[in-house]
């Protein structure tokens, strides 16, 4: 039987749509939690469309699919968020990228009741050791499927979680150091710094750049930064709120942004300015007074300090591909000026703004020996986390303090 991907009006037919002429009606073929081929039928597109989201949301809810031996982890990881009332947008919207990107397509396709602890530790190995994910990111994945394993138990799906002990063999087989935080050097910092200012095409992302390296704000506290939050007198930054992406629904722009509060309660904090910090407020402010505020509306909060192009705010896509486009040219430049001067370059590696804040800690620690004053201004919501970059950002720190004492010992 003939099946067309337009129907009689010339219309593009979606994954899964048919229209059959002789019929004058359309199908929608889809396949059950059991593998069972389904179809729907409209005579009207736009009908079959309210149905296929019907069909949607009720998988997603879990009518007639939540069953054991035939949900699938992704059924349940839905029906998870779906209950899950109490996460933080920034937690929640961080858990959806991260299973939607690392497990929904193969992985989270599987039936629950057929996951083994040996399936799940070869799944995250082969993270690890295939597609070269960092165990840090392998951990935030392990929240996801965790409690998700966990809900099915207690839902009498399957009789044991097959995620319990997991994380830590695999921290046992790669190690501690395996995870370690990216941050750029002291001379790749500089390097960065110095060739935007003044730069004929870059300067404007000077400032920016300098309050992320100078506050170690994460990039939805810092794009959610307002002028009210920002106290000149005191020299202080009020982080109380973060933009975070949301799910779309019907008629949203392409790109949707909320209001959430920061990662974690630690995460509400006061940061001090420093002098390069207060002078890069001060000029922007100043700028504005000429070219304009934003005047962007998020779920009724205004008055946001960054903005783009478009005089909307900034986005994490608009940092990176800023970051790419400066890192390509200082490059470029660099090799050239080194093959003049007969040295070797000092090249900056590819990097994305996240990399800021850690470099931010970094030399916090290098220079500060207060581990919880760097965790408070941080926002860290354990100490061992900032305990781990103190170690890391101290190793250098500590051959230097050996080197020293080996020369007073020479005097003595």
């Amino acid at each position: 039987m003939a099946q067309s991907r337009k129907d009689n009006k010339g219309r593009v037919l979606r994954k899964g749509e048919t229209y059959r002429p002789e019929e004058k009606r359309y199908h929608y073929t889809y396949i059950d939690p059991r593998g069972t081929r389904r179809y729907i039928y409209a005579t009207d597109l736009a009908k079959l469309r309210e149905r296929e989201m019907d069909l949607k949301r009720d998988q997603m809810e879990g009518i007639d699919s939540y069953v054991a031996g035939h949900a699938t982890v992704n059924e349940v990881f839905d029906r998870l968020m779906a209950v899950k009332t109490n996460l933080r947008r920034t937690t929640r919207a961080n858990y959806e990228v991260m299973y939607n990107r690392h497990v929904r397509n193969g992985f989270g396709e599987r039936p629950i009741g057929s996951i083994k602890y040996s399936d799940v530790k070869l799944f995250y190995k082969q993270m690890v050791t295939e597609d070269g994910i960092q165990p840090n990111t392998i951990a935030t994945i392990h929240s996801c499927l965790h409690p998700t394993f966990e809900m099915a138990v207690r839902d009498d799906i399957i009789r044991k979680n097959p995620c319990h002990g997991v994380l830590g063999e695999l921290s046992n087989d790669y190690g501690k150091n395996k995870g370690i935080r990216n941050a750029l050097t002291v001379e790749q910092q500089k390097a960065f710094m110095n060739y935007m200012e003044g730069h004929e095409v870059y300067d404007h992302w000077w400032p920016i750049f300098t309050i992320l390296l100078g506050t170690g704000c994460r990039c939805g506290e810092f794009i959610g930064l307002r002028w009210q939050d920002i106290d000149m007198e005191e020299r202080t930054i009020n982080i109380n709120h973060a933009l975070v992406r949301v799910k779309r629904h019907r008629g949203d722009p392409a790109r949707r942004l909320g209001v959430s509060l920061p990662k974690t309660d630690a995460g509400i904090r006061v940061i001090p300015m420093m002098d390069q910090v207060y002078d890069c407020f001060k000029r922007i402010y100043e700028e504005q007074l000429v070219t304009g505020f934003n005047e962007t509306v998020i779920e009724g909060m205004s008055g946001f300090i960054f903005k783009n192009a478009n005089n909307d705010v900034l986005c994490e896509q608009n940092l990176n591909f800023a970051i790419k486009r400066i890192v390509a040219s200082y490059n470029m430049e660099e090799e050239v000026r080194a093959a003049k001067e007969k040295r070797k370059p000092l090249l900056l590696p590819n990097f994305s703004v996240h990399y800021l804040r850690h470099t931010f800690c970094t030399r916090f620690c290098e220079n500060e020996s207060n581990v919880k004053v760097v965790q408070s201004v941080m926002g860290h919501k354990s100490v061992r986390t900032t305990l781990d970059v103190y170690a890391e950002a101290t190793g250098t720190k500590n051959q230097e303090a050996m080197q020293n004492l080996s020369a007073k010992w020479k005097e003595l």
